[in-house]
């Protein structure tokens, strides 16, 4: 057997930098239970055997200590080609502070830049190296905020589907709280007259509803079709999703906000869910994401990817699996912003690039302006 070309035998992990960086919206944004102005990436930069990874998160600069202080060290000297045994090793560190929560987004940073490192080592596109189960990944396009005006709402939906050919979306529903039912129906009528019906129509209540609420809603908007329920009721609410599921003929999905593999099991084992949603950036990285996917497999599941579209990229192509990702308006303009090397969603789908690794490059000049750490 011939092997790839690497860098070296022995790769020992040498830096582990993190910084932060805080990008305006391109206008006020809201779903059904929280609203923004700003998203925040913590990017994380790991070294070995002279090249570097990248990996990232989406949430609070408080993550960058953690990276720098904590979990850096920890790793540093790790073989750069012994990726599991660096997540053990950061698995212990934060014992003390508990692995959920905070740690875990800095932990799926540094992880999902640890496979970008080793396949750039090994001269391997990521999902090369993970070992591919497609070619390509289907997407759906994500946004549709409570804020935006009914134009706003058209022009995004439009460039989805005309200009992108994308065959799936989502907005967002659960207006104010849950209490502006009225104003979601109609903004599912709008949604459904913009895309057609050759289009599939997903709707996120992000959490705003009761059981029975959600259970109505689909009921009043059932000649709308939709196919996707997106977190009808909170994700911490198993039964109530469980409720939601028996009664409505859309999928229900949750599980964007886990951030351990137990979260992930117990929400396996409630029936809850018509497929489970995972975030890389949060769930403890590609190695943990590949452990949930299993989980999920072996409870006749599928798993969608939850935002971070470029991070997700490589490790949906090789999850077996998979069903889709969520290519999620924030995100894409950031990374679009950030790196070079992006991809293009055009048909409903991207492919992994051939060259090493994730196959960004940072775009050091123009992110500059946002650093905040």
């Amino acid at each position: 057997m011939v092997l790839p070309k690497m860098a070296a035998a022995d790769a020992p992990i040498t830096a582990v930098q993190a910084s932060a960086y805080t990008v305006p919206t391109d206008g006020p944004e809201a779903d059904g239970t929280f609203s923004w102005d700003s998203t925040t990436m913590v990017l994380v930069q790991v070294a070995a055997g002279g090249k570097t990874g990248l990996g990232w998160s989406y949430g609070p600069t408080a993550a960058t200590a953690l990276v720098e202080e904590l979990l850096g060290p920890a790793v540093c000297g790790v073989d750069a080609m012994d990726v599991p045994a660096a997540a053990a090793t950061m698995a212990r560190t934060v014992r003390n502070m508990g692995r959920t929560g905070l740690a875990s987004y800095a932990v799926s940073a540094i992880d999902c830049a640890l496979w970008d490192l080793k396949a750039r080592l090994l001269d391997l596109p990521l999902h090369k190296l993970l070992g591919a189960a497609r070619d390509s990944v289907a997407v759906y396009g994500s946004g549709g905020f409570t804020t935006y005006t009914d134009e706003q709402l058209r022009s995004q939906l439009e460039g989805w589907v005309q200009r992108q050919r994308i065959p799936r979306v989502k907005i967002k529903i659960g207006q104010d709280g849950g209490t502006n039912v009225q104003r979601d129906l109609e903004r599912i009528r709008q949604a459904r007259a913009v895309v057609g019906r050759g289009t599939e129509l997903f709707v996120d209540a992000n959490g705003a509803y009761t059981a029975k609420q959600a259970i109505r809603v689909m009921r009043e908007a059932a000649e709308q079709e939709v196919t996707w329920f997106e977190e009808p009721v909170s994700s911490d609410h198993l039964s109530g999703l469980r409720a939601v599921r028996n009664a409505v003929d859309a999928d229900v999905a949750a599980g964007e906000y886990g951030t351990g593999l137990p979260y992930f099991q117990r929400m396996c084992a409630a029936d809850a869910l018509d497929c489970l949603q995972a975030d890389v950036s949060r769930c403890g990285g590609i190695t943990e994401w590949l452990r949930i996917a299993a989980v999920a497999a072996a409870h006749g599941l599928e798993i969608s990817g939850h935002c971070a579209p470029h991070l997700s990229t490589a490790v949906a192509a090789a999850t077996p699996n998979f069903r889709h990702l969520e290519w999620f308006h924030d995100h894409v303009r950031i990374e679009n912003l950030f790196f070079d090397g992006t991809l293009d969603p055009d048909g409903g789908s991207v492919t992994p690039g051939d060259g090493p690794g994730n196959g960004l490059s940072l775009r050091t000049a123009e992110t500059e302006k946002y650093r905040v750490r």
